[in-house]
């Protein structure tokens, strides 16, 4: 990630719906779209849900009741085999490969065996104390999402990330997480390695639950970059949410919305991704510079566009300038019209035809 271009995440997820020949392309048409990254889920789901555990709301509607978390996880893991397969993909497309882990044997996987470059934090794992610190650990940098979270929910995770980071032999505790949060160097190893996203975690999200404005919150909080995991349907909140600063933009893309599974629902196809990436990077150069000033182009257009005193009618050597005989028209090369009070009622130094810029005083 760079200060002035935002890192574009392709969220695949779990919209291959467990098939390798279908996530792989989802890698070419992200990075085909021009997206930074195309993230996957890496987990095992005896490891993450118990045989009880129920669907989430969303899960119901997009898949139905019939069996619970467990059935609907194991039909969407990815083997081993399956996730160097896909960052071979990545490699040839030139497309970053990411994977969000669920458990810690996940995350050893992904950092120690195949080298993603950076860790992403689920919004449903924010709470997941041992698989942050397995994280942090790493020394990778991390992407936290916020979703169903409070401001405390999130300092307690950056407590955590913080102590992963930077603790030397002290054994993890709700004591020594909050001293590492408070810590000059916890908090430098956050600068240095954190970014949080804040996310409304409902697929899709309506537009009224976003609430963009709780970025400047994360921002002005945490004093960490800021970005947005968009759950809503369509480009306008997550370019928007550019405009308003984030980072990072995640967002989830699948290749056939009528495809069966929890998230394709809220995905965009991949025309709408690269329209997405197109509008991002549009905003990107519009934002510019924070003074106000007249650009180069603009510099051209001034002299055309702004007006200039001028004569409306024939007015002789003597005559004194009054509102039927002194005007402003186009173009601005001439005394500017804001001097147009500090002529009435003084006297023409000379001759002029209608429509001649006035001379200075």
């Amino acid at each position: 990630m760079t200060s002035t271009s935002t890192f574009i995440i392709a969220e695949a997820g779990v919209n291959h719906n467990g098939d390798l020949s279908r996530a792989v392309e989802m890698v070419e048409a992200a990075a085909e779209a021009g997206a930074d990254a195309v993230k996957f889920q890496s987990f095992k789901a005896e490891k993450i849900a118990t045989a009880l555990a129920p669907k989430a709301d969303y899960q119901l509607r997009n898949t139905g009741a019939a069996g619970g978390q467990i059935e609907m996880l194991k039909a969407l893991e990815l083997s081993d085999d399956a996730h160097h397969r896909l960052l071979a993909a990545c490699q040839r497309a030139n497309i970053e490969f990411m994977s969000t882990p669920f458990d810690t044997d996940s995350v050893r996987f992904l950092a120690g065996t195949l080298g993603v470059k950076r860790l992403k934090v689920a919004s449903g794992e924010i709470t997941n104390a041992p698989l942050l610190l397995e994280m942090a650990r790493t020394g990778l940098p991390v992407i936290l999402s916020t979703g169903m979270s409070t401001l405390e929910d999130v300092e307690a995770a950056l407590g955590i990330l913080a102590f992963g980071y930077t603790a030397d032999g002290e054994a993890p505790s709700p004591d020594e997480f909050e001293k590492s949060f408070r810590s000059e160097a916890g908090q430098s190893s956050l600068r240095r390695n954190v970014v949080v996203l804040h996310c409304t975690s409902d697929y899709p999200a309506p537009p009224e639950t976003i609430h963009l404005r709780a970025m400047r919150v994360l921002t002005e909080t945490f004093s960490l970059p800021v970005g947005l995991s968009d759950h809503s349907a369509g480009i306008a909140v997550a370019t928007a949410a550019v405009a308003r600063g984030a980072r990072v933009i995640e967002k989830h893309f699948t290749l056939d919305r009528s495809l069966p599974g929890p998230d394709h629902r809220a995905s965009l196809t991949p025309a709408e991704l690269t329209e997405m990436v197109a509008a991002i990077r549009t905003v990107e150069h519009a934002l510019g510079s924070d003074e106000k000033l007249p650009g180069d182009s603009e510099l051209k257009t001034r002299s055309a566009a702004r007006k200039s005193l001028v004569a409306l009618k024939p007015i002789a050597k003597g005559d004194v300038f009054d509102e039927s005989n002194l005007g402003a028209k186009r173009p601005g090369t001439g005394v500017s019209p804001l001097a147009y009070w500090s002529y009435l009622g003084r006297c023409a130094a000379r001759d002029y035809v209608a429509d001649e810029l006035i001379d200075q005083l």
